[in-house]
């Protein structure tokens, strides 16, 4: 190959805006009126907005920082100016999971709805996939994977003509659930057979916040674009917009389609047949056998398209760490049409090993929403802490009255993250404090360092932070959160403000030097999106685990 090749500027504003728009009506709109249905009731509209609202709020922060480090996999960039070497890494990892699980969610959402029509791909009575099921989604991830080693151009025109169709389907469905089956009298029947949490709950586990943190598509693209100061803060606030609108509609439609009957026994026992396939079941039910036929077509369309657009992204994400020496170099090579294509390797291999511990839609949403939020909840903190370090840097967008909407975008994070409950934050906290004790162990034992080079100073508080907020799930509440219960649902809540506001205020304390965040900005300019600059950090390259 001659010369280095280098990424394609070929995005603009539509084309960020489809990124993040068609990541957001992924397999969440296939099963998310259901499950919140189930958790909240009538009352599930209000858990679509909360979501929504939590997740713009993190939009906001994102739509400043995106646009001051506009290079693909920016967050991975941002992080080390903040806070240094040593957060950085820790995140990478935790983004890199964020990222490169979310393929496997969508393809076992594929296979679910699949299973109406092909039985033996899933257990009837378990929900989880069989053998044949997992050999298949292996397959068809295979294939997303392979599209995606085209020249980013054909990615973004591809992804654009698959978000059409995802925006018209789920609109169109909600004009034909009302015209077929209208039952007003739903939306306040049985209100009280589910608890109140159940509101909050479910934007956590019930695919709700995992469908709005699809506005990341375009700070992962924000490098590919010519113009990332305009084109991104439209991108992500118009994307959670526009998604809410539709999922609300969603919602109403769901549940004012359904018979009386099917809710009888209370929304928390709410059943009907096909609900493997909720909505084309529902379509079924009320005589559109011929728009149920078009949902199972579009629960193919819309979650590969997910799919698709996720896994162009999470390369990036590897391409980044490898830039800022979280990973081995060669993780920045690209093909001749300007590719990352180790890390599409990297991703596909590690999305296939998603399968086996969650094999099934159900599990994997949840997990997958805890350690996205967990990825993007440290943007408050780089934000308030560049505001102190990098003051006169340019900001293109510059969001107003930070000092509030930050916090409120750290507290709505972390409320998310302890509404998914300990039964699941065990698992992905597991994960992360691994990843620390592998490298802690790598720095001393392998690469023989002082603990003055391990840049603790700046990343002391991230151990009380994930311990804390472990802590505060682990006496949550019991049930289906997992927790022991030594608290109550609302005082777990208020518990998390008032450490939310703690932990805040000392991360920003902790972070770099005015100096050190300068020289750091300016070594990560020098990099641009075009590949690794081996004399950019020497003491980095040689790898981390």
């Amino acid at each position: 190959m001659a010369g280095p090749a280098k990424l394609r500027r070929d995005a603009g504003v539509i084309g960020l805006l489809y990124a993040s728009l068609g990541s957001i009506i992924g397999s969440g709109w296939l099963f998310g009126a259901l499950h919140a249905a189930v958790q909240a009731g009538p009352r599930s509209v209000l858990s679509w907005v909360i979501g929504a609202v939590s997740v713009l709020f993190l939009a906001f922060v994102f739509a400043e920082l995106s646009t001051m480090f506009p290079n693909s996999g920016a967050l991975v960039h941002m992080t080390h100016v903040s806070h240094g070497d040593l957060v950085g890494k820790i995140w990478t990892w935790i983004l890199f999971l964020a990222f490169v699980s979310v393929p496997p969610v969508e393809v076992t959402a594929v296979l679910t709805y699949a299973n109406n029509y092909m039985p033996g791909l899933i257990h009837p009575h378990s929900g989880l996939m069989t053998a044949r099921g997992m050999g298949l989604a292996a397959l068809m991830l295979a294939g997303v994977v392979a599209l995606n080693f085209l020249a980013v151009r054909w990615v973004i025109a591809i992804n654009s003509a698959a978000t059409w169709w995802k925006v018209i389907i789920p609109i169109a469905t909600i004009a034909i659930l009302m015209a077929y089956s209208f039952h007003p009298h739903n939306m306040v029947s049985h209100v009280h057979s589910t608890p109140v949490s159940g509101v909050f709950t479910a934007v956590a586990t019930a695919g709700i916040v995992f469908s709005f943190v699809g506005f990341q598509q375009a700070i992962a693209l924000a490098g590919e674009t010519r113009n990332p100061s305009k084109y991104v803060p439209i991108a992500l606030i118009s994307s959670v917009l526009i998604g809410m609108l539709i999922y609300v509609g969603l919602q109403i439609a769901f549940i004012t389609a359904l018979r009386p009957q099917d809710m009888s026994a209370g929304w928390n026992h709410l059943h009907f047949t096909g609900m493997f396939g909720p909505l084309a079941a529902i379509a079924v039910t009320v005589g559109a056998v011929w728009w149920a036929v078009l949902l199972y077509v579009d629960a193919l369309i819309s979650p590969l398209g997910t799919a698709f657009i996720y896994i162009t992204a999470s390369p990036r994400i590897i391409m980044a760490a490898g830039e800022m020496g979280n990973a081995p170099q060669h993780v920045t090579q690209l093909n001749r049409h300007g590719v990352p294509w180790v890390g599409l390797v990297i991703s596909y291999v590690v999305g296939v090993m998603f399968f086996f511990p969650f094999p099934s839609w159900q599990k994997l949403v949840s997990a997958v929403s805890l350690i996205t939020v967990l990825s993007y909840s440290i943007g408050p903190v780089i934000l308030l802490r560049l505001r102190t370090s990098l003051p006169d840097a340019p900001r293109p967008f510059r969001l107003k009255a930070a000092g509030v909407l930050a916090p409120v975008a750290f507290i709505a994070s972390n409320w998310i993250i302890y509404w998914t409950g300990y039964a699941v934050a065990k698992w992905m906290f597991s994960a992360v404090f691994i990843y620390i004790v592998a490298y802690l162990l790598w720095f001393f034992l392998i690469r023989r360092r002082p603990v003055s080079e391990l840049g603790w100073q700046q990343a002391w508080w991230t151990l009380p932070y994930l311990s804390g907020m472990w802590l505060v799930s682990y006496i949550g509440p019991g049930g289906v959160m997992g927790g022991r219960g030594i608290i109550g649902f609302f005082t777990g809540m208020w518990i998390i403000a008032g450490f939310s506001l703690v932990m805040l205020w000392l991360a920003v304390r902790a972070g770099q030097t005015p100096e050190e965040a300068q020289r750091c900005a300016d070594r990560v300019k020098t990099l641009g999106s075009s590949g690794v600059d081996s004399s950019v950090y020497p003491e980095n390259l040689e790898p981390a685990p």
